[in-house]
């Protein structure tokens, strides 16, 4: 299973480096010490949140605005949090805490369809996952604020048709029934008008958030839970 992920998470943390840098280097551009805009990757950790924030303050917002305009943009995490509470509700709180912090679109593209093939979550899985976005995001932001005008932009070579690639194939591993397909296409067809008309960033809250609410209202069976505890050494018997 870990070797799926391996493999999966490897484009994905090309990206986050490459895109990691430019983040580090705007932030050092719109006056933030090597202190905060490292401290803001290890504490936020959240990647458009950080691009948010980043412009915002080029545009002079106060502190307050810029918390709550980036919660906002980063409230998704609510409905992953909760589709990950099932698994974790047996976990310590120590455990729940950390997996809380290490929360991103990519770690939980990567882990669901672990937790459902092994019947069970596993923390070390999880801080696996999770390893393949914030390594390369912390070491990258420190990279970008020291020396990122040095490196050329993902955009010229590539890098940045890599994270919406990967993401697009874990995507479709997370559809095993008619709720998350219906959540998928939802979220397509909010997201995206809504981030022609008024950008990026409000697409994604729209589909976000949108896409998994009403998806909640199509009749169907939920998808796979977590085993019992007694039965879950059953469960991964064959799996690599």
């Amino acid at each position: 299973m870990r070797r799926r992920i391996l493999v999966d998470g490897t484009g994905i943390a090309v990206s986050a480096f490459a895109f990691g840098v430019v983040y580090g280097l705007a932030a050092r551009q719109e006056g933030m010490s090597l202190v905060e805009g490292l401290a803001m990757s290890i504490i936020v950790f959240a990647g458009a949140a950080q691009f948010a924030a980043v412009g915002l303050l080029a545009q002079g917002v106060p502190w307050l605005g810029i918390v709550l305009l980036t919660a906002l943009l980063n409230a998704r995490h609510a409905l992953y949090a909760a589709s990950l509470a099932p698994w974790m509700q047996d976990r310590p709180r120590r455990q729940r805490a950390l997996a809380a912090y290490l929360l991103t679109d990519e770690a939980f593209a990567l882990v669901m369809p672990a937790f459902r093939a092994l019947g069970r979550s596993d923390v070390a899985t999880y801080v696996f996952a999770a390893a393949f976005t914030w390594i390369p995001w912390i070491s990258a932001t420190l990279l970008g604020m020291l020396g990122g005008q040095l490196l050329p932009e993902p955009t010229t070579i590539g890098l940045d048709v890599v994270f919406p690639a990967a993401m697009a194939g874990l995507a479709v591993a997370l559809m095993v029934d008619r709720r998350s397909i219906a959540a998928a296409i939802i979220g397509i067809g909010v997201g995206v008008p809504v981030a022609l008309a008024g950008g990026a960033s409000v697409g994604i809250l729209a589909g976000g958030l949108l896409g998994p609410l009403l998806a909640m209202l199509v009749p169907g069976r939920p998808s796979v839970g977590p085993v019992p505890r007694d039965r879950a050494a059953d469960a991964t018997e064959g799996l690599p």
